[in-house]
């Protein structure tokens, strides 16, 4: 008797032991297929996170040049090499640097006096060395360009170390228009215009201007 129930537990214990070496070696339970065969949701989506795309910098590269005039110039090149009809061999990106350089020459480095005047303002902007040379290279054109203007009157004349800019209101009864270029100033009056641009772009193609600044 005593036998035979030691071969019965020995029988129930080893059944036992086959039984959890099978469970442990089984591979993990898979999720079905939720929503029409889709796969579980992730687990950041299981708690609202929105799913994101690599940004601009994700690559490692950088997206701003790091530099204004650079970055000008890196966009007239990106404009002649999508025209098909850019012609290489008058292209002259170098003139299109100097003319950064006088800009940044008169917007920063120049002295400038304003006076109100009856209808407008009369500006003295001066400068030494390369930044006198810009000031004359840049204003002098650019009071054409505004006095072709509806709203503006300009003049100039040449002084000591730069130029004298006169700008006056064409409707000089309205206080508003008075009030706004006088408010504008120098630096506001030299951004004045849609000509900028494609006078960048001019210069890059090595083509002729009629008021070259």
């Amino acid at each position: 008797m005593c036998r035979v129930l030691l071969i019965t537990l020995g029988v129930a214990l080893g059944a036992a032991l086959v039984a959890h070496t099978v469970l442990a070696q089984s591979p993990p339970m898979q999720h079905p297929p939720m929503h029409g065969g889709q796969m579980p949701m992730s687990h950041g989506a299981m708690h609202g996170m929105p799913h994101t795309e690599p940004g601009p910098g994700a690559s490692g590269a950088p997206a701003m040049p790091g530099q204004d005039a650079f970055g000008a110039i890196a966009e007239v090149v990106r404009m002649l090499d999508a025209d098909p009809a850019t012609d290489w061999g008058k292209v002259d990106l170098e003139r299109l640097r100097q003319h950064l350089i006088d800009m940044n020459e008169v917007v920063l480095r120049s002295q400038v006096t304003q006076t109100p005047v009856p209808g407008g303002l009369v500006m003295d902007v001066t400068g030494t060395g390369r930044t006198e040379q810009a000031i004359r290279a840049m204003v002098v054109p650019h009071a054409a360009e505004l006095d072709q203007m509806p709203s503006f009157a300009a003049r100039t004349e040449l002084i000591p170390g730069g130029v004298r800019l006169t700008v006056t209101a064409k409707t000089a009864g309205d206080a508003k228009a008075v009030t706004r270029l006088q408010r504008l100033g120098f630096i506001g009056l030299l951004t004045v215009g849609a000509h900028h641009g494609p006078h960048h772009l001019a210069m890059a193609r090595g083509e002729r201007l009629t008021h070259a600044h």
